[in-house]
Parts: C-alpha cells; sequence; structure tokens
C-alpha cells in the first residue's frame, strides 16, 4: 500500500466518524438592485463640503440614486472604428429612433412592469470623432422588445471583439487630456483592468503614416499591482495588437526605475512624457453602479486611502520629465482624496509643478471647479476645522497636511483648475480629475548632464575592483514569466521567414522575438526598438508581465515553402511589413469566405474573382493577406492558400464583425431567440392537438369495447 492509499483512507475514516452537524439555512437572497440607496451620514458630510450648489442638493441626490447608463465607445484604428459607427447608425440607431415601443399586456400591468422606455443614444460631445455614446438601455428593455435584443447583441458581439468597449463614460476623460503623441513615452501606474490603457494605446497609433501608425515610436508601460489582474490587462492589451506596449507588475507607491539607453550610449532611468496615475479610492463617485457603496460609506474612508494615493502620485512626479503631464484622477468625491493631494504635491514641489487648465481639451463637458476649502470630520460625524481641534484619538488618522490650504497660499496653488465631475449635470458618475505639468526639476531631483556618463564610467570601473556580496533576491508572487529572446544575426528561422513574405529593408530581424531559447519556436513575436532595449536593459529587475504581438505562427505544412503562417492577432502590425502574400480581392470575395467556416470543405478559388484567381495563381501554397479597399472600409484578413483553396482564419465573433461592416447576411452566424419563439409558436399551431386526437382514439376504442361486450351478451 503507497503513501498516497494511506491518506485517502485515513481522510475516508475521518470522514465517516465526523459528527454530522444539521446545515444552516440559507437567507434569501437579496436582489443587488433592491440594497438600499441611502446613507445620512454621506448627505450630511458632502452637503458641509459644498460640493454641489444649494439650489442642485435635491438633484444630485435622486440622481445618485438612480442606475447609471450603460456607455460605450469605439476602439481600434480609426479607419475600422468610423466603419463599425456608420453601420451602428444606420442598422440600429436610425431604425430605432423611429420603433414605437410594444405596450404591456394585462399580465404585465397586473404584475407591475413598467412600459419600455424609447431609446435615446446619447453621442458624448467631449469625446473625439463621435466615438463615444451613453444609452439608456435597461435589462426590461433588452428582454421584451426584438429591437433592442438586436442592439444588445451586437454590442456584446462587438465587445468580444474588442471592437467595442464598455466603459464608464467618465473614465474616458483622463487619457483624452494626457494630450498624447506617437512619440511619448507613456506611464499608467493603476492599469487594471485597462480601459484607459487600451485608450493610451490608440492615441499613440493614430499617426496618419501606415508604418509609424503599425509601429510608433512611443511606449505605454502598463503597471499594476495586482498579479492576477496583469494577466485581465494582457488580454485587453492583445486586442489592439501594439507592439509597444509592456505590462509589469509592481506597487505603484514604490515602482522602480525603469532603465534605457540613452543617445550617448548610456544607461539610465527613463523619464515618462506622460503619466497617468488612477489610484485606487473609496470610489464613492460610482454608487450608481456599485450600489453595496452606499451601506459601506463613511466619512473617514478618504483619509485612510489619502496616504497611499500620495505615495502614488509623488512617485509619478519623480518618474516624469521636465515639461510632461501627469494626470492624478480618482472616482471619489471626498476632497480629502482629491484637492488634498494636489495641494500637497504641489507645495512640496515649490514652483515645478502646475495645474494645468485643461476645459478646452473637453468641448461640451459640464463640471465644477475644484474645491479649495474644505472640511475634515471623524467617523462620529464630529466636524474638525483645524489642526489644534483633532481629537486625541483621531491623531492616527488625521494630520496637518489634510486639512485646506491658508488664504494666503491659496491663489498661488490655483486648485480651481481641477475637474470636478457630478453626476446630476451630464447623467454620469462622479469623478475628479487634476492635470500637472512639470515645468522644471523636483527639489533634489538628480539632473542627467553629458558630464554625469564621465562619472559613471569611473564608478563603473571602481565597483568592478571591489568584492561584493549578492543582494538577497526577493521572492516573487504570481507566475514566473518565460525570458524573451529576440533574434540575432544568425537566427535559423529568419531567411526562410523574410524570402517567404519580402519583409521591407526598413524593418531590423531583430526586432522579433520569442519565448524559446532550444528547440523549435512556436509563436514569434514583434516589438518596436524601445521596448527591445527596456527588456534587454531590465529584464533581470522589473518583472515584465507580457510584451509584444504575435505575428507569426508555426505551421508545419509540407506543402508550404515556410514554416510560419501569418497571425491574424498581429495582422495590424505586420501586413505594412511585408511585401510578398498579398492579394486585392473584391466585396464578394470577402463575403464567400467569411460565411464559409467549414474546415473540411473550405472555397475554391473557382468561385472567387476572376482577378482574384489570377492572383491566386502565381502563389504557391502557404499563408496570404487578403486585402479589400471599399469607399468607406478597408479590411485585411490572412488566410492560406492552397492548391485548389483558400480559406480565412477569423474567428467567429470576428466573421460577423466584417460582415457587417460588408453589409453582408450575418444570419448563419447569429440566433435570434424572438424569432425562435415565432417559428415554434407557428409550428405548434399548424399542428394537429395531440391531446384532443388521443381523447378521440380513447372514445372510440371504448365504444367498440363496449359494442362487443354488448353483442356477446345477446
Amino acid at each position: 500500500m503507497g503513501r498516497k492509499w494511506k491518506k485517502q483512507h485515513k481522510m475516508k475514516e475521518g470522514a465517516e466518524n465526523r459528527v454530522q452537524r444539521p446545515k444552516k439555512e440559507r437567507p434569501p437572497t437579496t436582489n443587488y438592485e433592491e440594497l438600499i440607496r441611502e446613507n445620512k451620514d454621506f448627505e450630511t458630510y458632502y452637503k458641509a463640503q459644498k460640493i454641489v450648489p444649494e439650489e442642485e442638493w435635491d438633484a444630485f441626490i435622486v440622481c445618485m440614486k438612480e442606475n447609471l447608463p450603460a456607455a460605450f465607445r469605439l476602439t481600434g484604428n480609426k479607419n475600422m472604428a468610423r466603419s463599425l459607427l456608420h453601420v451602428m447608425k444606420k442598422t440600429f440607431f436610425e431604425p430605432l429612433s423611429q420603433l414605437v415601443p410594444p405596450e404591456l399586456t394585462q399580465e404585465e400591468l397586473d404584475a407591475g412592469e413598467e412600459p419600455v422606455k424609447p431609446l435615446k443614444p446619447v453621442c458624448l460631445p467631449w469625446y473625439p470623432d463621435n466615438l463615444a455614446w451613453q444609452l439608456n438601455l435597461t435589462r426590461r428593455n433588452i428582454r421584451r422588445c426584438e429591437a433592442y435584443w438586436q442592439l444588445h447583441q451586437f454590442l456584446i458581439s462587438e465587445t468580444e471583439t474588442g471592437n467595442i468597449s464598455r466603459q464608464e463614460a467618465v473614465s474616458m476623460i483622463p487619457p483624452l487630456v494626457l494630450d498624447v503623441q506617437p512619440h511619448h513615452k507613456i506611464l499608467d501606474m493603476c492599469a487594471a483592468p485597462g480601459s484607459k490603457t487600451a485608450q493610451l494605446i490608440e492615441f499613440l497609433h493614430s499617426s496618419e503614416d501606415e508604418l509609424s501608425a503599425a509601429i510608433p515610436q512611443g511606449i505605454v508601460v502598463a503597471n499594476d499591482a495586482d498579479n492576477r489582474r496583469c494577466y485581465m490587462l494582457t488580454h485587453q492589451a492583445k486586442r489592439l495588437q501594439s507592439p509597444a506596449i509592456i505590462i509589469t507588475n509592481h506597487d505603484a507607491a514604490f515602482m522602480p526605475n525603469i532603465h534605457h539607453t540613452r543617445k550617448d550610449g548610456s544607461v539610465g532611468p527613463i523619464k515618462f512624457d506622460r503619466i497617468l496615475c488612477d489610484v485606487p479610492c473609496s470610489g464613492d463617485g460610482t454608487m450608481r453602479k456599485n450600489f453595496d457603496v452606499w451601506t459601506k460609506w463613511n466619512p473617514v474612508n478618504g483619509a485612510n486611502l489619502h496616504g497611499l494615493q500620495l505615495r502614488i502620485a509623488r512617485r509619478g512626479l519623480e518618474m516624469l520629465t521636465v515639461g510632461g503631464r501627469l494626470v492624478y484622477s480618482t472616482c471619489s468625491l471626498n476632497p480629502l482624496e482629491n484637492e488634498a493631494i494636489i495641494q500637497r504635491l504641489l507645495v512640496e514641489a515649490d514652483g515645478s509643478v502646475q495645474l494645468v487648465n485643461v476645459s478646452d481639451q473637453l468641448p461640451g463637458l459640464k463640471f465644477v471647479p475644484g474645491l479649495e476649502d474644505w472640511i475634515l470630520m471623524n467617523r462620529e460625524m464630529e466636524m474638525i476645522k483645524s489642526v489644534e481641534e483633532i481629537p486625541v484619538k483621531n491623531t492616527n488618522l488625521f494630520n496637518k497636511h489634510l486639512f485646506p490650504p491658508s488664504p494666503e497660499i491659496r491663489e498661488k496653488l490655483k486648485l480651481g483648475r481641477c475637474v470636478r465631475i457630478l453626476p446630476h449635470h451630464q447623467d454620469t458618475g462622479g469623478f475628479f480629475v487634476a492635470v500637472l505639468e512639470k515645468v522644471k526639476p523636483l527639489p533634489g531631483e538628480k539632473v542627467y548632464t553629458e558630464k554625469d556618463q564621465e562619472v559613471e564610467k569611473i564608478q563603473s570601473a571602481t565597483n568592478t575592483q571591489r568584492i561584493k556580496q549578492p543582494p538577497k533576491k526577493k521572492r516573487r508572487q504570481g507566475f514566473r514569466e518565460e525570458p524573451y529572446y529576440y533574434f540575432e544575426a544568425d537566427e535559423v528561422v529568419w531567411p526562410g521567414i523574410d524570402s517567404f513574405y519580402g519583409i521591407r529593408k526598413e524593418v531590423d530581424a531583430g526586432l522579433f522575438l520569442s519565448r524559446t531559447k532550444q528547440g523549435k519556436k512556436r509563436n514569434i513575436y514583434f516589438t518596436n526598438s524601445l521596448i527591445k532595449d527596456i527588456v534587454a536593459v531590465n529584464q533581470d529587475h522589473i518583472k515584465i508581465i507580457n510584451t509584444g504581438v504575435k505575428v507569426l505562427v508555426r505551421s508545419d505544412n509540407k506543402g508550404a515553402p515556410c514554416d510560419f503562417r501569418l497571425a491574424q492577432d498581429g495582422s495590424q502590425v505586420l501586413l505594412p511589413l511585408i511585401t510578398q502574400r498579398k492579394i486585392t480581392v473584391t466585396r464578394n470575395d470577402l463575403v464567400i469566405m467569411l460565411q464559409n467556416d467549414d474546415m473540411e470543405m473550405p472555397p475554391e478559388i473557382v468561385t472567387l474573382d476572376p482577378k482574384t484567381q489570377e492572383q491566386c495563381t502565381d502563389l504557391c501554397t502557404g499563408a496570404i493577406a487578403f486585402l479589400y479597399k471599399g469607399d468607406d472600409v478597408t479590411i485585411e484578413l490572412v488566410g492560406w492558400k492552397g492548391n485548389k483553396s483558400v480559406r480565412a482564419y477569423v474567428a467567429k465573433n470576428d466573421r460577423i464583425h466584417y460582415l457587417r461592416l460588408l453589409g453582408a447576411d450575418t444570419s448563419k452566424y447569429e440566433k435570434n431567440k424572438f424569432a425562435e419563439q415565432r417559428d415554434l409558436e407557428a409550428k405548434n399551431s399548424s399542428e394537429p392537438d395531440l391531446s384532443v386526437v388521443d381523447e378521440s382514439v380513447k372514445s372510440n376504442n371504448e365504444n367498440e369495447e363496449s359494442m362487443e361486450d354488448n353483442s356477446s351478451g345477446v
């Protein structure tokens, strides 16, 4: 008998001898929407703070207790986003604006159902290119109205493909006011789950030049302290196919320096051009969607988080370059988490940092200026007006830095330049945004000069002569990531890839990488040159969770001269870099390939346009890219060309997306529960009632038996 059997046997015996206790009955579940949305301390606290004009207070509280409308934005490159916007307006918004919602039945009226409200899509005026929208689409409307249900299915499908991002309206603001340019080095300090990071990546790829849009000079470093949330962030970022993002896992308050190679050849810490500092907060601005905040709220939540928020923002300013911009934001209404943080940063910076007025960057957005005066309250709702009045029991919670600025320095700080967004103004959540610009080095901050390079060389030479004990390695939490191996000059697989796809000469082969050094490479990734330098310099001391976009996948096919096929996951990056294996196709060609998902019987080449057939004739078996350029949409897909057939490597939801853009039929991949219910009812109504037939047959049988009995009696 082995050790494993003994352990299992012992556990079994223990279970048999264990006293069986009666199970406790679980309390009945409470509907999440039925939670009490009321907190008198909340109202008392914010009335005293005067965050809302007195005449607007009732409207503010009423709005805070209502459900938050759904908001989303169209993502990806501008061409694709505008095409999808056109489809959404034409297919859904315009017909729905004319729709008369169905009336309630008597049963629904008796059950207390509310009538379906007409759909009113609202375009957020302050978001560029009309790509952000807000909808009053409720579950009740979706359940009762077929047209609303179809719109909901459209939103779900496009969200799964990454072409639509569900995001709270006010959450879209911080990346906008960062003013990102394609050459910027950007740091997102608390990035997960990644909606704002996705915006930063989109802005980084906003160049009009095809190559620069695919491979920008700048980078996005997306960091989060939670290891598991970093993988959620990775999933979100992969949809955007960016070779300029690197995801790290560090405590933002103690973010380590990320080094790079300077133009003079020396190595030093990166100073970022843009930093997003969306810090953890009490979240009382999210009460319209997170209803449990109502019961958990108390006046000291903000003071408890103040120290953490300050450390993160302070570290951000240290990593910011002179002339750079840092955006500090929270989804909190509390001045202790907002203006008190900004006040302390400005005082400590001593003129090296200033607030920026960004009202002109948000046309159409209603907001109020930041507070210049506020009060403190403890858990017992006792008002504390000055440092001298802090109760002894609260000395570990409150300090002098939490109090508002004195009148003599209030004008100098200009806290009114902060942006406060109140829910009742535009039917949103509550939010706070402050934009800081670094005009000169912080007090005590080291400024790198060319002379420092010589000093560093001397120190490096001296250090090599000293014997030092190696530092103890810290135990890292979470999964251990495989290292990154960039292609070297003698890379075995590169000549075959280069000759087969015709990689552009200006593209450095050393920007391709894999996660495997020995044996066959399964996937090949690509990054820009700055990401490569960061990985090379920092891989030993920075915890890198993910980087690079997958562009090639191993496909050991004997009929193809190249062992790697194109990956749809990285088509937006790789296709601008290759000069071969690309053919132009017609709209009808794409529709044929997208509507055929049979892996055994792909579309035959002879079914395609004659010009497409001619292009295929000149190509051998292997991976291929299909390019279609219409009047209002450009589509690029990857696939495979066989001897007699072609196929597109496109997932189901992506097929629906591309068919929508082409204005083709998508019914093959979509199910309509309303239509299915109608078909079922029609089928049932056309068939005879079997129960009636059975009764008739039974009655006839009984009559026959009765007749037989009578005849035998006679």
